[in-house]
């Protein structure tokens, strides 16, 4: 199944996310250039949202851009694997080496703002991430590390504190619904 396919087939949890991916999909339809950085507007992201064995803790960063604790991701730059994309990031960010996907595909779809921001000396203008996010799981264990090119922090974080970490409100409604999912998902 290709990207386009993965993202169409996703079932909503809510009415944020049918909506979500109804623009989604219009976005696609309308930029040819949607899995780049060239479309300044909107384009593709992909995410993890990594959690521990139990379900009690989630990997986190804390993000240069963003100055706040957030979860692993970031651009598609033209590659249709989300997965891969998501993967790849939740690695090189917090230097784990093993981690596994636990949903069956598309976690989450999130439209996202971005506040103007200097990045690697250049004016970013302010513009949606269409957010493609997958729920992953890593061993609490593992060694981590900062990659200081975009975070200043890594650490496993209680699932009921992530909120007091993050300082994004935006981030922290996205957060408590991948919470929620979660608990829906492994308590029933």
């Amino acid at each position: 199944m290709g990207w386009i396919e993965e993202i169409e087939s996703y079932k909503p949890y809510n009415e944020q996310e049918k909506i979500d991916k109804e623009i989604i999909l219009r976005c696609i339809e309308k930029f040819p250039d949607i899995l780049t950085r060239d479309n300044q507007i909107a384009h593709i992201t992909s995410s993890a949202f990594i959690v521990n064995k139990t379900k009690e803790k989630v990997l986190m960063i804390y993000h240069n851009i963003y100055d706040s604790w957030s979860w692993t991701g970031g651009h598609a730059d033209g590659e249709e694997d989300l997965l891969a994309v998501a993967t790849r990031e939740a690695k090189e960010e917090t230097g784990i080496k093993d981690i596994k996907l636990l949903s069956s595909g598309i976690f989450s779809l999130d439209i996202l703002t971005v506040i103007s921001h200097i990045k690697r000396g250049k004016y970013v203008a302010p513009h949606l991430h269409l957010s493609v996010s997958y729920l992953m799981e890593a061993d609490d264990k593992q060694e981590l590390f900062i990659k200081e090119d975009e975070n200043s922090g890594v650490k496993w974080i209680n699932t009921n504190e992530v909120n007091t970490y993050s300082n994004e409100p935006h981030m922290q409604k996205v957060y408590s619904k991948f919470i929620d999912k979660i608990y829906e998902m492994y308590n029933h």
